[in-house]
């Protein structure tokens, strides 16, 4: 089976829904700034904090490309990853895209957890009443990129573990629906 690529928003969902896609499915998941990771060493923070966003960038686009070619994954993107050069081109060519929708306000109360602020380069250092004015900027201008992709899917129902196991079996029918 060709990759499917979940795109969207940082606190989307795509690694909590992703994982368990995956599990479902008997496919393996790739989250792909762990894969950066793992290539280079250091954190996604790290990398932003050292290298600076266009050296990440480049990374997360050869990345990519490795990836791209894998088969029996579910890709979970960065959100900024459709954003960048001719990367969501790539994506559609090389498999199913899914971008996963919610609200920017839900979106605001997933990155304002301890355990997800820390991880984020983009808000880790911004006070709560400065993240849903970004996250609604951010994606006025990643909603084009975003909206290109095959499918769209309503990530809103995975705040509990049941949710997130009756979520992933939705999207996985739309997914062998589409195929």
């Amino acid at each position: 089976m060709k990759p499917i690529f979940l795109i969207g928003y940082m606190g989307c969902g795509k690694t909590t829904l992703g994982e368990v896609l995956a599990r479902q499915m008997g496919l393996q998941y790739v989250d792909l700034d762990e894969y950066i990771e793992d290539l280079q060493g250091m954190t996604v923070v790290e990398i932003f904090d050292e290298m600076g966003e266009p050296r990440f960038r480049e990374l997360e686009t050869d990345a990519l490309h490795e990836v791209a070619a894998m088969t029996d994954v579910i890709v979970g993107c960065g959100g900024g990853t459709p954003c960048h050069g001719s990367n969501m081109a790539l994506m559609n060519q090389a498999g199913i895209t899914i971008w996963l929708t919610t609200s920017p306000e839900r979106i605001t109360a997933r990155l304002l957890l301890p355990e997800q602020k820390c991880k984020r380069p983009k808000i880790n250092t911004l006070g709560p009443a400065a993240v849903l004015p970004l996250v609604r900027q951010e994606l006025q201008v990643r909603t084009p990129f975003y909206s290109q992709a095959q499918l769209q899917f309503d990530s809103t129902d995975i705040e509990t573990a049941e949710a997130t196991e009756r979520t992933a079996r939705r999207l996985a029918a739309l997914i062998l629906q589409s195929r």
